[in-house]
C-alpha cells in the first residue's frame, strides 16, 4: 500500500471517530433540553398517550448509549430520522437545502480569500505606509463587527436607501451579493493579517534579494517567489475560516432570509425538531472535516517539500 493511501486511511479513521463524538454529544444534549421533547413535539393539546406514542417513536425513552446505537443503525441504512416539524425525511430535506449553503460558503470564502489576500501583499509591500495603515484598520473592523450586524447595514444602505439589491430569498444572482460580502468579511480580515504577516518575513529571505538584484519584475517577485513560499500558513487559515464561516452561515442566512440549512436549523431549534437538528450538525461536521482534509492535501501541491507521507 502506498504511503498515499495509508494517510488516508488515517485521516478518515481519526474522522470517523470525531464524528461519532459528535454524535454522542448530539444525542447527549437532548437528554438535558429543558422540557420533555415528545410534548413539545407532540403538541400542549396532545394526551398523555400521544406525547408517548411519539417519545417510543423518537426513541426518546431509550438511554443514552441505546439511542446513540439506534442513530448509527439508521445511519447506516442511510437514514437521518424524520424531521418532526414537517414529517418529510431528513436526509431529504438536508439535500434540498445544503447546495444553498455550500453556494454561500464557497462564495464568501473566495471573497475572503482573494480580498484577504490582495490587501495582505499590499499592506506588506507598502509597511508602514498609508496602504498599510488602512490594511490594519480593515482588519480590525471585519474581526470586531458581528455577521449580523453588518448584515442589517448592508440591507440598511443597498436596499432601503438606494433600492440597488434584494433584502433577502435567492431570486437571482444579485441576491447572492450581500450574504456574500457579509460571510466573506470576518475571513478577509483574518486572511490579510496572516498573509501580511508571512509576506514580510519572505520579502527579507535571500532568495527574494537574489530575485531583485537578477532583473526579476517585482510582480514576478512578490507573487511567485514570496507569496507562493508564504502561502502555507495563508491556506491553513482559510481552511479552518471555512468552518467559522458555516457557523456564520446560521445568522447570515436568518438575516437574509437565505433558504439554506443555517435557517433550517434556526428554525428546527426552535421549534425542537431534534432529528433535523441532529442532521444539520451532523452535515456540518462532515463538511469541516472534509475540507480539512483537502487543505492538508494541497500544502505538497503548493510546495513540493511538504511531505504529509512517505
Amino acid at each position: 500500500m502506498s504511503g498515499f493511501w495509508r494517510y488516508m486511511g488515517r485521516r478518515v479513521a481519526a474522522s470517523v471517530v470525531t464524528l461519532l463524538g459528535v454524535i454522542l454529544v448530539l444525542v447527549t444534549l437532548f437528554k438535558f433540553v429543558p422540557g420533555d421533547p415528545a410534548r413539545i413535539i407532540a403538541g400542549l393539546q396532545a394526551t398523555p398517550e400521544q406525547v408517548e406514542a411519539v417519545r417510543k417513536t423518537m426513541g426518546l425513552e431509550q438511554p443514552v448509549i441505546v439511542q446513540f446505537w439506534q442513530f448509527l443503525e439508521k445511519l447506516g441504512h442511510g437514514n437521518m430520522g424524520v424531521s418532526a416539524r414537517t414529517g418529510t425525511s431528513v436526509i431529504s430535506e438536508i439535500g434540498q437545502r445544503l447546495p444553498y449553503t455550500l453556494e454561500l460558503a464557497v462564495l464568501g470564502t473566495l471573497f475572503g480569500a482573494v480580498a484577504g489576500i490582495l490587501l495582505g501583499v499590499f499592506a506588506a509591500r507598502h509597511k508602514g505606509k498609508l496602504i498599510d495603515t488602512i490594511s490594519s484598520m480593515v482588519g480590525v473592523m471585519g474581526i470586531s463587527m458581528p455577521v449580523y450586524w453588518l448584515g442589517i447595514l448592508l440591507i440598511m444602505l443597498f436596499s432601503v436607501q438606494l433600492r440597488m439589491l434584494p433584502i433577502g430569498g435567492a431570486a437571482n444572482l444579485q441576491s447572492l451579493v450581500m450574504p456574500t460580502v457579509t460571510l466573506g468579511v470576518f475571513s478577509m480580515a483574518i486572511v490579510s493579517r496572516m498573509t501580511r504577516s508571512t509576506m514580510l518575513d519572505s520579502l527579507m529571505q535571500d532568495y527574494v534579494r537574489t530575485a531583485r538584484a537578477k532583473g526579476v519584475r517585482e510582480s514576478l517577485v512578490v507573487y511567485q517567489h514570496a507569496l507562493r513560499n508564504a502561502f502555507i500558513p495563508v491556506l491553513t487559515v482559510i481552511g479552518l475560516q471555512f468552518g467559522t464561516l458555516l457557523g456564520g452561515a446560521v445568522l447570515t442566512e436568518t438575516v437574509f432570509a437565505w433558504p439554506g440549512l443555517g435557517r433550517l436549523l434556526v428554525d428546527s431549534i426552535n421549534s425542537r425538531d431534534f432529528p433535523m437538528v441532529q442532521g444539520i450538525v451532523l452535515t456540518f461536521a462532515t463538511m469541516f472535516i472534509v475540507v480539512n482534509i483537502i487543505t492538508d492535501l494541497l500544502y505538497s501541491v503548493i510546495d513540493p517539500r511538504v511531505r504529509l507521507y512517505d
